[in-house]
């Protein structure tokens, strides 16, 4: 999936923007509050339906308007072009159009553009909390089997319920009916049949993924041997039926569940230890950059597509030499490559590239440069 034309109107300072992006790699620069950030941003709403800068969608409205527009006319891999646009009002409504079909289910654009972002915060996939952890691998499984979203909303769904019975037996002292276990046994069997499902995918997912991820550090972080683990959110080894109802006075103690896929997480560790605690800042955003690379390329040998790839403020912590490493990789994986840096310098043209497009950012307008 390429984008050969963008057009996005009253997002944020981006009043009325086109441009037509190079189809391998494009090169933004500008000064602090330009608008370079805005411009990923957009882009990312199209891979996600959302900010990577803010929780709140509303706030990416320019000043003074009701609503931005953001419009793709995209080239796929062997298929026929396609045109994808999205709207959100102030009144928090968002709609979709896919060639001409309207959508209310960011799902059904996002399945289609495939994103990634790259930024001085990624590392919180490594520091932070381990839905973060668990987003990045079911980002993987959602492009790779689209099935996989519904499969976890319908888990979701039944997590709720089988917690909403917890929280009534936690707040109620008295012994519980057998109509109300009857209960809680039929949700811990569904959560347990589709929690079984979801553990299998991302086993499968990871067993896949995790040979590319260990040639990749291997190359951008040479002086480290990394060992990765991916633990199910219980102990997989006993049915997950079987080990909630194990556990059960304590989930009722606490009033939600506390086991299961969504507990899930990964870890990396050098000699035995956490990455977190070993390496710097700047060696945890290559160990980053080597997660979303093997996952970039797990995806066009899985599925034989490729996507965007969003690089913003890249002279941040790495230099010359791992900038350079980075780009030319995504480049191999005939990703789409943003990137955006402060000064011109920090932008280079990377070797055996020649379809590159230079834009300056300036107070909101974007300029292509010859």
């Amino acid at each position: 999936m390429k984008l050969n034309q963008l057009q996005i109107t009253n997002f944020r300072n981006l009043k009325t923007v086109t441009i037509s992006p190079s189809s391998d790699l494009n090169l933004i620069y500008g000064a602090n509050g330009s608008g370079k950030s805005s411009l990923l941003e957009a882009l990312h709403f199209i891979g996600f339906g959302r900010s990577f800068r803010t929780n709140k969608p509303n706030n990416a409205i320019a000043h003074q308007e009701t609503s931005f527009t953001i419009f793709a006319q995209c080239n796929q891999e062997s298929e026929s072009p396609l045109s994808v646009g999205l709207q959100r009002s102030a009144d928090d409504q968002f709609v979709c159009s896919i060639n001409g079909e309207r959508s209310n289910r960011v799902s059904d654009m996002a399945s289609l553009v495939p994103v990634q972002i790259f930024t001085p915060q990624s590392i919180e996939l490594l520091i932070g909390s381990p839905g973060a952890r668990r987003r990045f691998i079911d980002w993987g499984l959602f492009h790779v089997e689209h099935s996989f979203s519904d499969m976890f909303r319908n888990y979701q769904r039944v997590l709720r319920q089988r917690n909403a019975l917890l929280k009534s037996m936690q707040i109620s002292k008295a012994s519980v009916s057998s109509e109300i276990l009857a209960q809680l046994d039929y949700w811990t069997n569904q959560l347990s049949i589709l929690g079984t499902t979801i553990d299998e995918n991302r086993k499968s997912y990871w067993e896949s993924f995790e040979p590319l991820f260990k040639a990749i550090s291997s190359q951008f972080l040479p002086e480290f041997s990394f060992e990765l683990s991916y633990h199910s959110g219980w102990d997989s080894n006993v049915p997950l039926a079987d080990f909630l109802r194990q556990r059960f006075d304590s989930e009722r103690r606490y009033g939600y569940t506390s086991y299961g896929p969504h507990k899930a997480d990964f870890k990396i560790k050098v000699d035995g230890t956490l990455a977190v605690e070993v390496l710097s800042r700047g060696q945890l955003r290559m160990l980053v950059a080597a997660l979303q690379l093997a996952q970039t390329k797990h995806l066009f040998n899985q599925k034989n597509q490729s996507g965007l790839f969003l690089l913003d403020d890249i002279g941040a912590e790495l230099d010359e030499e791992k900038r350079r490493l980075f780009i030319n990789e995504l480049i191999k994986t005939t990703s789409q490559v943003f990137v955006t840096a402060i000064e011109k310098q920090q932008l280079f043209e990377p070797t055996n590239i020649t379809n590159i497009k230079v834009f300056h950012v300036e107070h909101g307008r974007v300029t292509e440069e010859q």
